[in-house]
C-alpha cells in the first residue's frame, strides 16, 4: 500500500471548507432578511425538506430551529408523496434545501407542495434552477469547491448550508427575544437540562440546614456551628437577614491577631463584604460567580428580600450535582 499523507490531505480538506465558509458571508443578500421576516410572521410550523446529504442537513437546522424557538420539523419529500403532504396547513411554510436545485424527487411533489401552502422557500446554488424558480424567496449560496478531489462528494456544499441554517436559527433566534429560561423549556433532559433547570434552591442548605448565628453570638460559640454543619463557614445574621459570613480564612486571621475567642462577638471578626445570590437563581448562574470570584462558596437570600428562606451553597455542592 502506498504511503499516504493523512495529516495534509486532512488539512487541505479543512482549508478548503473554511474558505467557503468565509465566502459564505459575501453570499447573505437582502433575501436573508425577507426570508427571517417571512418566517418570523408564519403562523405555523417552518418545515424542511431535502434529499441525500442535504436532506440529512435539513433535518440538522430544523432540529436546531425547534430548540431555539422556531417551531419546526422535517419531511422526507419521498415520504411526502406518500402521505406526509398531509402534515403540511396553509399556514405552514416549507424551507427546500437542494444544493443542484433539480433533486427530481422535490420537483415532482412541487405541484402537490404549492396547493398546500404558498410559503416556499428554497436554498440552493443555482438561482435558475427549477426549485429555485418555485420558491416565493430563492436564497442562493455556492461553495466554489467541493474539498472532495473528485468534485462528486457533497461536501464544502454541505458545510456551508449547515453554517447557513445555524445563521438562520440564531437570526430568528435573536429577533424572538428567545432566552435561557425558554431553551430551558425544550431542553429538560441530560446535563443541558439540568444545568438550565436546577435552581440554587434545589442544591443549597437552607435555613435550619444551614450554618448559621446570630451577630451578638461568641466566637467560641460560632465555631461549634462551623464544626457541625461541617462546611467550614457560618452565616451571620441580625434575625432580618444575613449581615456576614465567617470562613476557615477569617478564622485563621483571628488566630494571628490572637483574638479573645470566649470574649469576641463573630459581628466584630465577620466578614461583611460577601457575594450573594437570589435562591431561585440558575445553580449554573452560582457557579459562574464563584469561578469569576475566586471563592468556594455563596450566601444564599430569598428571593423576596426576607429572612424567611437563606442559606449557603458551596462549590462542592455544584460538582456534586455535575451542574459544573
Amino acid at each position: 500500500m502506498k504511503d499516504r499523507d493523512f495529516i495534509s490531505s486532512a488539512l487541505n480538506v479543512i482549508a478548503i471548507e473554511s474558505k467557503a465558509v468565509m465566502n459564505l458571508s459575501n453570499q447573505i443578500q437582502p433575501d436573508f432578511e425577507n426570508l427571517c421576516m417571512n418566517i418570523l410572521n408564519t403562523k405555523g410550523k417552518l418545515i424542511l425538506m431535502g434529499i441525500g446529504k442535504s436532506g440529512h442537513i435539513a433535518q440538522k437546522i430544523s432540529a436546531t430551529l425547534s430548540s431555539t424557538g422556531t417551531s419546526s420539523f422535517f419531511i422526507h419529500p419521498t415520504e411526502a408523496a406518500h402521505g406526509d403532504l398531509g402534515m403540511i396547513s396553509k399556514k405552514d411554510a416549507i424551507l427546500i434545501l437542494s444544493n443542484s436545485g433539480e433533486t427530481k424527487e422535490i420537483i415532482e411533489i412541487l405541484p402537490a407542495l404549492k396547493r398546500s401552502t404558498s410559503n416556499i422557500f428554497t436554498l440552493t446554488n443555482n438561482d435558475q434552477s427549477t426549485i429555485a424558480k418555485a420558491g416565493k424567496i430563492n436564497l442562493t449560496i455556492n461553495a466554489g469547491e467541493e474539498a472532495c478531489p473528485l468534485d462528486l462528494a457533497p461536501t464544502s456544499s454541505t458545510t456551508i448550508a449547515l453554517v447557513f441554517g445555524d445563521a438562520l436559527a440564531i437570526a430568528l433566534l435573536e429577533a424572538r427575544g428567545f432566552g435561557k429560561d425558554d431553551f430551558a423549556k425544550s431542553h429538560p433532559a441530560g446535563q443541558l437540562g439540568k444545568k438550565l433547570t436546577t435552581l440554587v434552591q434545589d442544591l443549597a442548605l437552607m435555613n435550619d440546614k444551614a450554618p448559621i448565628v446570630d451577630q451578638a453570638t461568641l466566637l467560641k460559640d460560632a465555631l461549634i456551628e462551623v464544626t457541625e454543619k461541617k462546611l467550614g463557614v457560618t452565616l451571620v445574621s441580625d434575625d432580618k437577614k444575613v449581615i456576614g459570613i465567617f470562613t476557615d480564612g477569617d478564622l485563621r486571621r483571628c488566630l494571628n491577631d490572637d483574638v479573645d475567642l470566649k470574649k469576641t462577638p463573630i459581628k466584630d471578626v465577620m466578614t461583611a463584604n460577601f457575594k450573594s445570590i437570589k435562591c431561585n437563581a440558575l445553580a449554573i448562574d452560582a457557579a459562574e460567580i464563584m469561578e469569576r470570584n475566586k471563592i468556594f462558596s455563596l450566601v444564599v437570600n430569598s428571593s423576596k428580600n426576607k429572612a424567611d428562606n437563606i442559606g449557603i451553597i458551596t462549590m462542592h455542592q455544584l460538582l456534586e450535582a455535575r451542574i459544573i
